[in-house]
């Protein structure tokens, strides 16, 4: 009955399918979905399988604060709009798939964790929005692998402006103080295995910043684990 009052569509187009919170074949088709051989370090593409694990060219030129990163797809078209639509637009009915994305990307990252974290909001802005995107995902991927997640172990202490359209050295800037350990919390991460799941992973600086600080208070790993990851030519390189 449910479903004749409100068919099933997707998630990204709205046709009608035969389920809830999946895409049809056709937006399937365009999600460019990250398969090995992975970079170690950054978790993007290498052009071909050494047998071993290898570093691509953009990680030995400037290794990341982090010790891992991996996420389930390239940046493109169609997972920006799915993104942005679940962040921006309140369209939640994909979460399950996000997290079963996340949980499969990250299970070498997740198989000896300790802690998930999410990527915090600024408490304005997620007073605005109502919800943070990053804690939902992370909440999800806790729920399949049992790993448990902490939304308040990192803080966001500082207003930033909006990431879109910055460069890369302006991104730095703009997160750079942004994070702290929440008061009290240090411990709860000192020599931890910590995986930090966010929406996307564009230049990497809101990860650094907060790899940075999850280092600092003694971490013992931090790993990056996000949807999608934007994916420059050079990184391809060896």
């Amino acid at each position: 009955m449910a479903d004749l009052l409100l068919p099933p569509v997707c998630i990204a187009c709205r046709a009608r399918i035969g389920g809830h919170g999946l895409l049809c074949g056709a937006c399937f088709a365009k999600i460019d979905f990250i398969a090995p051989p992975l970079c170690a370090r950054l978790g993007v593409p290498l052009p071909y399988d050494t047998g071993e694990p290898h570093l691509s060219a953009a990680a030995m030129a400037s290794p990341p604060v982090y010790d891992r990163a991996r996420a389930m797809a390239r940046y493109s078209e169609t997972m920006r709009d799915l993104i942005q639509s679940f962040k921006y637009r309140d369209r939640q009915e994909g979460l399950a798939l996000f997290s079963r994305w996340l949980a499969k990307a990250g299970a070498e990252l997740l198989a000896d964790a300790d802690l998930i974290v999410p990527v915090p909001l600024y408490r304005a802005r997620l007073w605005w929005r109502r919800f943070n995107q990053s804690a939902m995902l992370a909440q999800g991927v806790s729920r399949l692998t049992g790993v448990p997640a902490d939304c308040f172990v990192l803080a966001r202490v500082k207003r930033t402006a909006s990431q879109v359209g910055l460069t890369a050295e302006q991104r730095r800037r703009n997160v750079a103080g942004a994070f702290k350990i929440a008061p009290g919390r240090a411990a709860d991460v000192r020599g931890k295995a910590i995986v930090v799941v966010d929406d996307v992973i564009t230049t990497g600086a809101t990860a650094e910043a907060c790899a940075r600080v999850l280092k600092r208070a003694k971490a013992a790993r931090v790993d990056m684990l996000a949807l999608a990851r934007a994916i420059e030519p050079a990184a391809f390189v060896l």
